[in-house]
């Protein structure tokens, strides 16, 4: 029994302080090629549950995270950024205007960084996306040894653009003058 709340404690602490988490969907008893590759996915830990929002315009993918499904979720220390703790989870779909998707919608939205919408942004959720809970199941995994490194995938998102066509010469210019000087 103590080493259960102790692992509920780990996993708790080290989700509710972690920007990010890896999750996994399908868990450790997903057929053979049923499995989704991990997705470093952001999230708020609310009511003993990481609550994550996606799957609409904007939003984070969420692939292969079902209502009722399984799911691993592993979480990095803040601080170092190793594994911590990796823990089992069940997958609930919250039903858009419900309790509990409105308490849960309240802590995403004042973690969600670069909203195009603002104080719209809930509406859009409940129109266009998903609001999930990853409910710890009470089991945690060993941690492997090795590296977990992967490419990341791919993503409609990014931020790479070719350079500007002056900046070569404004950053010549700047070396020129600390030499000068």
């Amino acid at each position: 029994m103590t080493e259960q709340l102790l692992q509920r404690a780990l996993v708790e602490e080290a989700t509710k302080k972690s920007g990010l988490i890896w999750v996994r969907s399908g868990g450790p008893a997903a057929p053979q090629g049923h499995e989704v590759p991990t997705r470093a996915l952001w999230h708020v830990w609310h009511d003993g549950a990481a609550c994550l929002v996606g799957d609409g315009p904007g939003e984070q993918p969420l692939p292969g995270l079902a209502d009722g499904g399984d799911a691993v979720v592993t979480v990095r220390s803040k601080d170092k950024g190793g594994r911590l703790v990796s823990w089992s989870a069940k997958v609930v779909e919250l039903s858009p205007g419900s309790p509990e998707w409105e308490a849960a919608v309240g802590e995403l939205k004042g973690k969600r960084l670069n909203a195009p919408d603002g104080e719209a942004m809930p509406e859009r959720w409940a129109r266009e996306c998903r609001v999930l809970r990853l409910e710890p199941s009470g089991a945690t995994a060993e941690l492997s040894d090795g590296s977990l490194a992967a490419p990341p995938l791919p993503s409609p998102a990014t931020t790479r653009q070719p350079i500007p066509a002056g900046l070569p010469r404004l950053l010549l210019k700047k070396k020129r003058k600390r030499r000068q000087g």
